[in-house]
């Protein structure tokens, strides 16, 4: 799924591990995230949400089967 991830986290001039510490998962899980090689879990997703302040939709770009 693409994300915004990476462009969020630059913003907020922070590197993956302290991203990862922030949310409490390891900082291969970010970058396997970033890469879009890995979905995250709902929590971390929320977690992430909430820490970039914007809603889940707005940093996950789901595409649809059905357009």
């Amino acid at each position: 799924m693409k994300n915004r991830v990476k462009e969020l986290r630059y913003k907020r001039k922070i590197t993956q591990e302290e991203l990862a510490e922030l949310i409490g998962i390891s900082r291969q899980a970010i970058n396997a995230i970033e890469k879009e090689k890995f979905d995250p879990s709902l929590p971390t997703a929320f977690k992430l949400s909430e820490l970039f302040k914007i809603s889940i939709e707005e940093l996950f770009i789901f595409k649809s089967l059905y357009y």
